[in-house]
């Protein structure tokens, strides 16, 4: 079983919740209406230099232990599914909380071995509704490779520099996106929206991140 989060963990999921349902009593939906800066998103000041160059990229901010992503998963690969050939989405793990570290590692261990993609169900469906404990390395190892990951491959990965530097960049991100919560998106380092700014509806944030994307399409203005 996997064990307790930690008190910190807990009041960070429990204002992030509250903060949702607020928003959602408070507000009425805005569907066909033109999302409005600082209130369903908001630019990042300074933008951030992208990875992905010549499209337009989409970064979710995210944690495989969060519920919210968990929840936002099957949006999101709906909303993948129809995304024209000029957009680069990429997941960064991010780590606001120290218990959170773990995963991360775990995330971009099997990003570098080439493996992020396919795992990622997994380890949001272990976690979620089968309740299986993936703290630590062996554990996580011993997961991998009953879907088919070399374990040997995986563990020796899993502190190596590839890896540290990956968590360093996505700890950078995290920093200039002022990331307080997940998840969130990034669009071309210059946007940030999250289904939080939209009274907790996943629908409502997708389509902000269409609206973003198609402002990007017209030169960013």
């Amino acid at each position: 079983m996997i064990n307790p989060i930690d008190f910190s963990t807990r009041r960070f999921l429990k204002v992030m919740a509250a903060g949702a349902a607020a928003l959602a009593a408070g507000c009425a939906t805005r569907q066909g209406v033109e999302p409005e800066e600082g209130f369903e998103y908001r630019a990042v000041e300074p933008p951030y230099p992208m990875a992905t160059k010549g499209k337009i990229e989409v970064v979710e901010f995210f944690w495989y232990g969060c519920p919210f992503c968990n929840q936002l998963e099957p949006f999101l690969k709906e909303w993948l599914a129809r995304q024209r050939a000029d957009v680069a989405f990429r997941k960064v793990a991010v780590a606001p909380v120290r218990t959170w570290v773990p995963h991360q590692q775990l995330h971009y261990t099997l990003e570098v071995m080439g493996k992020a993609e396919e795992m990622s169900g997994n380890i949001f469906s272990a976690l979620h509704e089968q309740q299986i404990e993936l703290a630590k390395r062996d554990q996580m190892a011993d997961f991998v490779a009953r879907h088919g990951v070399d374990r040997r491959r995986f563990v020796e990965t899993f502190d190596s520099p590839a890896v540290r530097a990956k968590m360093d960049e996505a700890n950078a991100m995290a920093k200039a996106f002022k990331i307080d919560g997940v998840p969130g998106f990034g669009v071309n380092g210059r946007w940030f929206t999250s289904p939080s700014m939209l009274g907790g509806s996943n629908a409502e944030a997708l389509r902000v991140l269409d609206y973003l994307i198609a402002r990007e399409r017209a030169g960013g203005k």
